[in-house]
């Protein structure tokens, strides 16, 4: 393998482990090359077909559904993996957790029985939660993967009812709250909105006015703490 080719492989590594736009002066300087070269090298692979998106002013992400070829797992990371999966089953709507029981039957079928039986005594375990949020989970995460607004009525801390047409961004999870990231047409502005205070949600037809990943990347302008 030849040193550029190396690189190439390299920055699709590095992409894909970030979730946030990664600059052409970061990755000059981490692989200690010119942006010059990192932008010839993003041209390289455009030319094979790697779908590397380029995000004003932001950076450059990895294009959905690209997948280099799958990583041995660690102990440990196998068990952080399996952490995450279970508290999906606990925490997510009803095909989220068919999805992540999926998950976790391929896992343990790719392993050895050592591994496999050590996987399933790991120790580690997600309580229940008391929340009944599941159906609207499911609402919303539809919503945001098709880009689609939702109507929702919505009680505040205070009890006041307003009705509001929001564009989806992102979904927080937090120990017993789901939190969605959304921008308001009402107030003109992101907001967050807790599942639990939302009385009846409605999907409608209309798309969102511009891509979900440019409204998350405005969120996380004004909003850089956020781990989104």
């Amino acid at each position: 393998m030849t040193r550029r080719s190396g690189r190439l492989l390299a920055l699709l590594e590095e992409l894909r482990a970030h979730r946030r736009p990664v600059t052409a002066k970061q990755l000059a300087d981490k692989f200690d090359v010119s942006e010059r070269t990192i932008l010839r090298d993003f041209k390289v692979l455009a030319e094979l077909g790697a779908p590397v998106e380029g995000v004003a002013g932001l950076g450059f992400v990895l294009g959905a559904g690209f997948f280099l070829p799958p990583l041995a797992l660690t102990p440990l990371e196998a068990d952080a993996v399996l952490l995450g999966l279970r508290f999906v089953q606990r925490r997510g709507d009803r095909d989220l957790c068919e999805a992540a029981s999926g998950a976790l039957a391929k896992i343990a079928g790719g392993l050895e029985e050592d591994r496999a039986r050590a996987m399933r005594t790991n120790g580690l375990a997600v309580a229940p939660s008391n929340s009944e949020d599941g159906e609207r989970i499911g609402q919303v995460r539809r919503a945001i993967a098709d880009e689609h607004k939702i109507e929702i009525l919505y009680r505040d801390a205070g009890g006041t009812e307003t009705r509001r047409i929001v564009w989806p961004v992102a979904l927080a999870f937090f120990d017993e709250t789901r939190i969605l990231v959304a921008w308001c047409e009402r107030r003109e502005a992101f907001r967050h909105f807790r599942l639990d205070r939302i009385q009846s949600l409605h999907n409608l037809v209309d798309r969102l006015p511009a891509p979900r990943r440019i409204l998350l990347a405005e969120y996380r302008l004004e909003e850089p703490e956020a781990d989104l």
